[in-house]
Formats: structure tokens, sequence, C-alpha cells
């Protein structure tokens, strides 16, 4: 069975296999952190900080009266900002249980992103995805 985040990983990379080279790729992964939901001053917390990132990045995690998570981020870069608005097209408004059974490696793999982005910024969304999975954990507790 196809689950929801299954579904969202397939529409982006249908959107991926769309631009041609890496450079459309990082000009359309800038855009859509453009796109993301400001945070407030106070959301930008040394509580919703990130750690393992080079840059700063802030999640917020916001549990839903239906048992989802609904997740909000930023990040000081651009780049970064558009990883952020990826993981939040995959994560947010799942339930704690599918957020914990996906394979985040398969599907950054699968979007081409392990071997295209540095080794800091790779291991900068490992971090966010292990903060997301944390936290959907912590929902299941």
């Amino acid at each position: 069975m196809t689950s929801v985040i299954d579904t969202a990983l397939n529409d982006l990379a249908d959107e991926f296999e769309l631009l041609g080279d890496w450079e459309e790729r990082y000009r359309y992964v800038i855009e859509l952190g453009k796109d993301l939901e400001p945070l407030s001053d106070a959301e930008r917390s040394e509580e919703n900080k990130v750690r393992g990132c080079a840059s700063q990045v802030w999640l917020v995690t916001e549990p839903q009266a239906d048992g989802t998570l609904k997740f909000r981020g930023d990040s000081d870069a651009h780049i970064v900002s558009g990883l952020v608005a990826i993981m939040l097209r995959l994560y947010s408004g799942r339930a704690p249980a599918d957020i914990v059974a996906f394979d985040a490696k398969e599907a950054m793999d699968r979007l081409g992103l392990s071997g295209a982005l540095s080794s800091q910024r790779s291991n900068g969304l490992k971090s966010m995805v292990a903060r997301i999975q944390h936290d959907a954990k912590v929902a299941l507790a």
C-alpha cells in the first residue's frame, strides 16, 4: 500500500524529472523555500533550532487534533530553506507512525539529492530528518 508520504515523494520526483540539469533543480529548490510560511521571532528560538546544520535551521512541530504532526520551518540560507520545504512536503500533516516508517535516505537518493548536495548540506538534511523522526517517536510514546 502506498502511504501519503510515498505519494508526496512520487509527486516531487515527477517535478524533479521535468527539470533538466541540477542547475534548474537548485533554482526550483530555492523557489520552494521562498514559499515557506514565515516563522515568528519567538519561533526562531534555541529550542526550535536543528542541531547539526551548518546553516541556521529552525523547525516547529505542532501536534494536530487528528493525531498528525504539522511541521513548519525556515533557514537563513536559500538552498537550505528549499530543503526544509521538501522535508515539509514529505512529512507535515502525516501520522507519526508513517513518519517513523518512511525511509528518508531512499527518498533523498530517489530525488538525487544525496549525490547533488555538499557533505555539509547532506549532514544538515540528515539532522532535519532525525529531528522530525524524533518528534514523531515522542508523539507515538
